[in-house]
């Protein structure tokens, strides 16, 4: 049984965009591999609340998925231990 979540995910300035790029097609994949992937929402560049690794900006990214319960645990570990990702947060939505 498949849930519908949300995953927001703010990517690393310091590599460039072409890292960022990068980043997000890794996690685009990802959420491919292990569930369906329906919206993928670019915010881009937005200044953060406040510093995170001392870096004052950040890229956004929203990913819109189905995928089984176990997923959203492995998209948090994943982008825990990935360099350039500065956050993310994964939240189940609503039926």
């Amino acid at each position: 049984m498949a849930n519908n979540y949300e995953a927001m995910a703010v990517f690393s300035l310091k590599q460039g965009e072409e890292a960022v790029a990068a980043l997000k097609e890794r996690f685009q994949a990802l959420i491919e591999q292990n569930g369906a992937l329906s919206e993928v929402k670019e915010w881009g560049r937005r200044i953060l609340k406040y510093p995170i690794n001392k870096e004052n900006e950040g890229w956004y990214v929203l990913y819109l998925f189905s995928a089984p319960p176990e997923f959203p645990a492995e998209f948090q570990r994943v982008a825990g231990i990935t360099d350039g990702v500065l956050r993310s947060l994964v939240t189940r939505q609503p039926e």
